[in-house]
């Protein structure tokens, strides 16, 4: 019977140091490492692996068309009113960030008109492949689909007077070099809009907790870090589950 104690008090120890040191950083205060990669704050999905997925070439296109193009996403249901409070007018330049199945790309090709401009921007191959595809398919001359990399959205400078970020900036990788890059790309006076899920702990789904790294205040410091002004919160009726938040391009 000694001897059973003994070893339960030597494996608490053991169990204790491995554990020391160790502690995850709060939910609301981010880390970044010296190369601006991001740090989530309690992960299941690293910054990396988050958009591994998304990258594979077997990527199933279709059940993410599903999915992102559903009455179950309340993204989906409330798009005409979050592309009304772009206050997009002809002639404009929007960039979509992160365009996965091309939600939003109808809406913002009719918004700008004719004389207007929509990059459809993506990481991913096989989505680059399926907004080439529906661009063609439903007559959309005026998007440009545009491959990214986790550094960089690869547009040029000052090309855009909007860039919308829906549901995707948590999954920037390097979000000081993204957000330069959006700096880089957006004229004087033109708009970064971020669509993301509300995340705070014990109300939040946990799917939400464990996918998306810290909440809305935390993001717009690093936002504003990266030397953009923000507007505020624009409303939209239909969101519980997101939030938007608009910041200016000084």
């Amino acid at each position: 019977m000694r001897c059973s104690h003994s070893l339960v008090l030597l494996l608490t120890i053991v169990a204790a140091c491995s554990t020391s040191g160790s502690s995850p950083s709060s939910p609301s205060s981010p880390s970044s490492g010296s190369d601006g990669e991001a740090r989530p704050s309690q992960p299941i999905e690293t910054a990396r692996s988050i958009n591994q997925r998304f990258v594979a070439e077997d990527l199933d296109v279709d059940r993410f068309v599903g999915i992102f193009e559903s009455e179950s996403r309340e993204v989906f249901r409330a798009r005409d009113e979050i592309v009304g409070k772009l206050e997009l007018t002809p002639g404009m330049a929007i960039a979509d960030v992160g365009a996965g199945t091309g939600l939003f790309l109808e809406s913002f090709a009719e918004a700008v008109g004719p004389e207007g401009r929509v990059y459809a921007v993506e990481i991913s191959p096989r989505f680059l492949d399926h907004l080439r595809e529906r661009s063609e398919r439903e007559g959309l001359d005026r998007v440009t689909v545009v491959r990214a990399d986790p550094r960089s959205v690869e547009l040029p400078p000052a090309s855009v007077d909007v860039a919308f970020v829906c549901d995707t900036y948590h999954h920037f990788e390097y979000p000081k070099e993204t957000l330069a890059s959006l700096l880089r790309a957006i004229r004087p006076g033109g708009s970064l809009v971020i669509v993301d899920f509300v995340r705070v702990p014990g109300v939040s789904a946990d799917w939400v907790l464990d996918h998306v790294r810290a909440d809305r205040e935390a993001f717009s410091r690093e936002i504003e870090e990266a030397g953009f002004e923000r507007v505020g919160e624009i409303p939209v009726e239909e969101l519980r589950e997101n939030y938007v938040l608009r910041f200016r391009r000084p």
